[in-house]
């Protein structure tokens, strides 16, 4: 979304009528503004105010960014998800196709370089970050991604960004963002990047600068890249492509949903995985199909990782399930939302199989029950329970099993980019017992010759290959599958994975890794384990 204008919505035309060639309320006939002694309006030229006249200022917040002011303010107070609130957001405020794609790109844009944005403030502002009012430093984020990076006229951000922090902050406050946003503006983004790097030596901290990326997911990465046998170069790419607006994706439920409806608004046919469409955007609820949930939102990436459990080979004894003779038992060990398990259900009602979706929490567990609707309710059962305690109460029950586990999404940071300045490091240490948990879990509750997929969004070596070679280390009945080889399977090319650079340790080549820098979707990581 591009605009070579400040304002964008007829609500922007509340008290002023016409608009002068900034794109600004002009100021009626001209008449100088006095305050009630007479005395003219702002006339210390040592203030720091905007160069429009007093009475021709924004006063009133441009619905687009205001949008996204309030989406910002939901993810830094609230600890909300951008991809959940802005959509209600723009609902709210109305705002027609133009401008809500102007309040998306402004909404991602600053939270995506939010990092390299704060480095520049920083050196604009006479105090430390943390010493400013929250709601300001979230109006400086969008003014400078408006100056840095969109085509908006500078007099258009500065005057807007100010009327933002003036309607909804406070005419105090706006002054400091005026200030400050004029420094901003000073430099361009190349300049400012060159600023903050001069010296540097160490390449994670400038890649960090540079990609707005926090220090320790830049080394993970960086760790992951070689862990699987690819050229360290490659993280400039990586960070690139975390930074890169995601397609959307959709995928039909096998033999329950159609994409017709999708291709005649204009999707394209997905180009990795069968029965998906992909798109830049637009408001999905449009398509019946989306809303009757045969169609789903769903990334490439998790789209195959599914299908690879459905088609891996297994060699059960059907006869020793405690359910329908010859019929498979599936289980989703970590179900919500319900996007995979959706997907497996179809797959599984056209197997003739059953699956089990397990979720500890309630209000995801009814999440999953509504992901379900639109497959036959006799294809699968929504659990309420921790997956941690399936294995001992159900050892040896299930032919497949999918071990979503939860991680720190490192692998979506396009859809999800606050989850960058959201996670700690600390956090993979705490996530890894629990997916130690959940696998082993698994390992217990599949039967012998039945297959366990291990998947996380995170190429984390600590979330992903560490978690794997511990729970197999512990088991002497268990072997990796080459989930590369599957994968390519059920790719629409055939050689998804063929030619992939691999881990060169021992047993790490059969584990496979996407990369949103080669395959366009999220860094899912696969590792296939049959019991033998």
């Amino acid at each position: 979304m591009t605009s070579e204008q400040g304002g964008r919505s007829s609500h922007q035309n509340q008290q002023s009528g016409q608009r002068d060639q900034s794109g600004q309320p002009g100021n009626s006939g001209g008449v100088k503004r006095r305050d009630a002694a007479g005395r003219e309006r702002n006339r210390s030229t040592g203030r720091n105010r905007t160069d429009t006249a007093p009475g021709q200022r924004t006063r009133v917040a441009d619905p687009a960014r205001l949008v996204a002011f309030e989406v910002l303010r939901a993810v830094s107070g609230d600890d909300a998800y951008a991809n959940l609130v802005l959509p209600t957001r723009i609902r709210r405020h109305g705002l027609d196709r133009r401008d809500a794609g102007f309040a998306t790109e402004l909404t991602y844009g600053a939270l995506r370089a939010q990092g390299t944005y704060d480095a520049i403030l920083a050196k604009c502002v006479d105090r430390p970050l943390s010493e400013l009012d929250p709601a300001i430093l979230d109006a400086l984020r969008i003014g400078a991604h408006q100056l840095m990076a969109m085509r908006v006229p500078t007099h258009a951000a500065l005057d807007q960004t100010v009327g933002l922090a003036r309607a909804v902050i406070g005419a105090g406050p706006s002054g400091l963002v005026n200030a400050v946003l004029r420094k901003v503006a000073a430099k361009e983004l190349p300049q400012w990047l060159e600023e903050l790097t001069e010296g540097l030596t160490d390449e994670v901290k400038i890649a960090s600068i540079e990609h707005s990326h926090p220090e320790w997911i830049v080394r993970a990465m960086r760790q992951a890249l070689v862990a699987h046998g690819r050229d360290i170069s490659e993280i400039t790419a990586l960070l690139e492509a975390d930074n890169q607006a995601p397609v959307v994706n959709l995928v039909a439920l096998p033999g329950l949903g159609d994409l017709s409806e999708a291709f005649e608004a204009g999707f394209t046919p997905g180009e990795l995985v069968a029965d998906s469409a992909l798109s830049s955007g637009g408001d999905l609820s449009r398509l019946e199909s989306v809303r009757d949930g045969s169609v789903r939102v769903q990334d490439a990436g998790s789209q195959l990782v599914a299908r690879a459990l459905a088609a891996v080979e297994i060699a059960t004894d059907l006869g020793a399930t405690d359910g329908d003779e010859g019929e498979e038992r599936w289980l989703d060990l970590c179900a919500g939302p319900g996007g995979k398990a959706a997907l497996l259900a179809a797959l599984a009602a056209q197997k003739g199989a059953w699956i089990l979706a397990n979720e500890p929490s309630a209000h995801r567990a009814k999440l999953v029950s509504q992901a379900l609707g639109a497959v036959p309710e006799d294809t699968w059962t929504v659990r309420t329970g921790d997956g941690r305690d399936i294995g001992r109460e159900h050892p040896d029950a299930f032919d497949r099993i999918l071990v979503d586990a939860p991680c720190t999404g490192l692998g979506a940071l396009r859809r999800r980019p606050e989850s960058r300045w959201r996670r700690q490091l600390s956090d993979v240490g705490e996530l890894g017992r629990l997916q130690r948990e959940l696998l082993d879990s698994a390992l217990a509750a599949v039967k012998p010759g039945g297959v366990v997929a291990y998947v996380t969004c995170s190429p984390h070596v600590a979330e992903t290959i560490a978690v794997v070679d511990d729970s197999l280390r512990k088991r002497d009945d268990v072997e990796l599958l080459d989930a590369g080889s599957v994968l390519d399977s059920v790719s629409l090319s055939g050689n998804l994975h063929a030619g992939n650079a691999t881990s060169t340790i021992p047993g790490h080549e059969k584990m496979a890794q996407l990369w949103p820098h080669i395959h366009h979707s999220d860094a899912m990581f696969l590792a296939l384990i049959r019991k033998n």
